[in-house]
Order: structure tokens, then sequence, then C-alpha cells
């Protein structure tokens, strides 16, 4: 009976779906829960299968992380940043890396030019990484780096400082994202294939495991994913099949799961559709505590629990009006939070033309701020449980992502899938579908293909100047003719002998880095024993 309207209702369109392609009914109702197990598929927050949320008070007890990222220019331009971040409210640092880090270049590298400090923070070398956090107490700070072919050389200068500057091992708290799975299937910025890569993180892992206790290894992350154009429900499938594939590999190098899987993270995207990524990030708890309780045999409750930072959608951001982008991202917030977020990033409405402002940063922070203290809605934990609508629709979630889990499985797990090119081409026609929407007008966007105005009115915007580049190039290259040369020398020897052989490389790239060895160097090394990657989908 709930599917019947009246003769003289209209609809606005032909069909109604979510983003994902998922059918939209009308009106839901208690048929659409038949055979629905609250114990099963919701149960209390902080209890299995945690589709509710992984703490029983969630943002009662605790808010979520404002993290707002941050990088630019020079390390003492983001070091300004963060301090000012620090003194609005931030509760967590996140740094964002340049081109030419993020792909293991030194600035002076001639794939470097022009886009030093450009899209983020120029860090090469031990004095790059004292410049970033002087002033900052690592061992009060939680420090979230979005880095990953080179990964472990961050860490690793990461952990040099913080021995420099007296703070434990054992104290230092944040996250590298060090997801190279998600490389391969989206974002491309990788150094050297898939396998060796891998190898890299399991040393990352259990080195971390034993001296880094409070460090998350790897933040499993779906953002990039989604960014190339997947929908939820790839992003959602993508994602934990990755981090099945991180679990194998922790356990294929003679770890036991509960020693490293309660440090595992995730990081979802939070696009445009309301209902449908409240739903997702309720579905991948679920499906998370499943597999790693039932398929990994899992004991502590804690490694059930899918903690997970989120970033509303940069590639939903205009660059036509650019002020709706505020509307946007603070409806996307509303759902990171209604989903059950532990972390949020609120992108800036400038980010289509720069890097964000500091007043742009602001408004995007304010807008956490506000949801926080002023929207009533962390005020009760998951308050959409129950909805006909909302569980429906997470079951769906669930049940479609488990599907495309299944075909990785079958394919003998997600790197096989990567070198096949599954994902990678999944993706595209994803992507592909969403243009044509566009141009069609199939999918609406505001100020794009709708209700555009006839000329648009300039923003401030932040420029970085190129002087950046010219120093941070000197900076290197003094470095270089200053150092101990016969230390470096022996330090690199060192990390060419663990490659080669199965040494963990984690505690020589520290060595190295303390001995001035720079990112540029040791990617090097990585490119000329492990080769350079190459796309699987395409080659």
């Amino acid at each position: 009976m709930a599917e019947e309207k009246r003769a003289d209702q209209k609809d606005h369109k032909k069909e109604y779906k979510t983003m994902s392609g998922l059918p939209l009914k009308r009106i839901y109702d208690p048929t659409d829960l038949e055979g629905w197990s609250y114990e099963k598929q919701l149960n209390d927050a902080g209890e299995f299968p945690f589709t509710r949320g992984p703490h029983s008070t969630m943002y009662r007890g605790r808010r979520w992380t404002m993290r707002m990222f941050a990088g630019f220019g020079s390390p003492d331009d983001t070091n300004q940043r963060f301090k000012f971040l620090l003194k609005q409210g931030q509760t967590g640092l996140s740094t964002a890396f340049d081109m030419p880090t993020l792909m293991g270049y030194d600035p002076d590298h001639e794939m470097s030019m022009g886009e030093v400090g450009r899209e983020g923070v120029a860090v090469a070398s031990l004095e790059d990484m004292r410049r970033l956090f002087n002033g900052i107490p690592l061992g009060e700070v939680s420090t979230s780096m979005t880095i990953n072919a080179p990964a472990i050389v961050l860490l690793a200068l990461y952990v040099a400082l913080a021995d420099e500057t007296g703070v434990s091992r054992d104290e230092l708290r944040g996250t590298t994202q060090n997801d190279i799975l998600k490389e391969f299937i989206a974002q491309k910025e990788w150094i050297c294939p898939v396998r060796p890569a891998m190898r890299i993180i399991r040393d990352m892992i259990t080195f971390c495991a034993k001296e880094m206790p409070k460090w998350n290894t790897i933040s499993i992350s779906g953002y990039h994913i989604r960014e190339a154009g997947a929908t939820a429900i790839q992003e959602l499938a993508f994602t934990l099949a990755d981090g099945i594939g991180y679990l194998q590999l922790g356990i294929d190098a003679g770890l036991d799961v509960d020693e490293f899987a309660p440090r595992l993270s995730f990081f979802f995207d939070v696009h445009n559709d309301f209902f449908e990524e409240i739903a997702k990030l309720r579905a991948a708890r679920r499906i998370w505590a499943r597999v790693v309780r039932d398929r990994f045999g899992a004991k502590d409750k804690r490694s059930w629990l899918l903690r997970t930072h989120c970033q509303t959608a940069g590639v939903s951001l205009t660059a036509q009006q650019p002020l709706n982008n505020i509307v946007r991202t603070t409806i996307q917030a509303m759902a990171g939070v209604l989903g059950g977020t532990q972390s949020l990033h609120t992108n800036s409405y400038d980010e289509t033309y720069a890097l964000p402002t500091e007043n742009a940063a602001t408004v995007a922070l304010r807008t956490q701020q506000i949801i926080a203290h002023e929207s009533g809605v962390p005020d009760v934990v998951d308050p959409l449980a129950g909805s006909y609508f909302m569980e429906t629709l997470t079951d769906k979630m669930e049940a479609e992502a488990m599907a495309i889990i299944d075909k990785i499985d079958e394919m003998g797990g997600i790197v096989n899938a990567i070198e096949a090119g599954y994902p990678q081409r999944e993706i595209s026609k994803s992507a592909y579908r969403f243009q044509k929407e566009v141009e069609t007008k199939e999918r609406i966007l505001v100020g794009v293909n709708e209700y555009q105005e006839g000329r648009e009115s300039p923003i401030d915007t932040l420029k970085i100047d190129p002087v950046v580049e010219k120093a941070q190039i000197e900076a290197i290259k003094n470095l270089r003719k200053t150092r101990d040369a016969q230390k470096a020398d022996a330090a690199k020897e060192q990390i060419r002998k663990a490659a080669r052989s199965d040494e963990n490389l984690f505690p020589t790239i520290i060595d190295a880095v303390k001995a001035s060895v720079t990112l540029g160097e040791i990617s090097d090394i990585f490119r000329q024993e492990f080769g350079e990657a190459r796309d699987s989908a395409y080659w």
C-alpha cells in the first residue's frame, strides 16, 4: 500500500536512485524490514557489529577530532598555518605534502620543477621536518600525514625528530596514510610496483606494532577512490578489500591479528547524497567487524572496530559560484557526523582554485564547530537508527559491497585484482557514467549545468611565491654539501642491503635520515632495487 499514490501526483524524475544507482522507493514502511534483527544488524553503539558507532556514548563522551588539512610552501609556512589552526580550536594536525614529496623526489630533481610547495608542503630532509614542527610538542599532538609511496621515509623523519627532541616513540600519536593499494587503484602516486610496495608497508606494520603502539600505521583510504569517480558502493567495497589485504599482509608477516588490527584506521569521502553517505559509514563498520572477527579470528574487541576519519568531497566542489561550496560542505559534514565519524576535515570553498586561504580555512573549521555546538546533532547517538529507509539502505549498501568483495576474493585477493586492472576499470566506468549524467542534465549541479550566472565574482586565493621553490632547492643542495658524506653513503648502503634481503627496512631508514640522507635518495634506492610501477589497467 505504501507505494500507491494518487493519479494526479507527478514525479520530477523518470526514476529515483542514489548516486550509486540503487533504486529508491517513494516511501518505506515496516514491510521493508521483514526478518530484520536489531541484535544482528544494528545493536547498541559500542556493541558488535558496531553499526551505530564504535563507542557507546559517541559524541557525548568525546567529540570527533576536527582535523583540518594544512600544507603549503615551505616547512616554515606550514608551521605557521599549524599554529594558526591550533589557536582557532583545531584538535589535530593534518599534513598535506607537495607533489614532489608525494612522488619521492627532492626539490632539485627535474621532475619537481614548478611543483615545489604548490599543493602541499615540501619536506625532503630531517632539517625540513625540524622546521615543519618547530615549537609544536610531538608528545602532545596527534599528527596525520597524507603520504603513501614514501610514507616510510616521512614517518622515519618524524621518529628521528622525536628521538632528537626526547619524545618516546611509544608516546607518538597519529596516522600515516600509507595506503599504497588505493594509489594503484585510484590516485596513481607511486614509486615501485605493488608487491615490493606491500613489503615496505609490512616492515612498517611490524616495526610500529612493537615500538609505536599509539600510531595508526595505515589509514585505509576510500577517499581517493571516490574522488577518482567511484560510487559510494565501490568506495566501500574497494576500501574494505584493501583492508583485508593489509590484514593478510600482517598475518603473513607472522603477527597475530590482534597485535596490529587495532591500529588500522580508515578514511572515507563524504559526498552529496546525504542518506547514502550515512548508510555507507554504518555498513562499513558492520562489514569490517564481521570480517575481522569471523574471517580472521580476531579476539580483541578493539580489532573489530572500524575507526574512521572523513573528509568532505573535494571532487564535488565547483569553480562556478564557489560560495555554494560552503553549503555543500556543510551538508557533507553533517552526513559524516550522523554516520559516526571519529575525525573530520571540511574542505574550504576556494579549493577548486588553490590551496585554502586562512579565511576560507576558518569558515570550514567553523562549519564543524557550529555542527558540534549549535545543531544538537551530536547529542543523540545514531539518531537515524530504526528509520525504515536508513536501515534498508544500510542493508543494501552492505549486500552490494560484499558482492564486490566476494568477486575480489575469487580473483585471489586485492593485489591480484589490482594487477589485473579490475578496480581501476570499474571506477573509470562509473566516472564516465557520472559525467554523462551531468552533460545530459540527468544530474543537476547547481551553478554548473543549471542556475548559472553570467559573470563569476572573483575570490581571494592563496598564491605560492616562486621564491619558496628556489629556497628549498638551495637548502637541499647545501645539505648534501655540508653533511658527513661518508656517513650518508654508509647509511644508503645499509638500506640497499636491507632491500635485497628480508631485513626490516624501517630501522635502516631512520638511521639514514639521521645521517641527512634525503627523501629523494631513499626513493631512488627503491626505484633501483624494486623497479618502477606502471598502471596495470592500461599497460
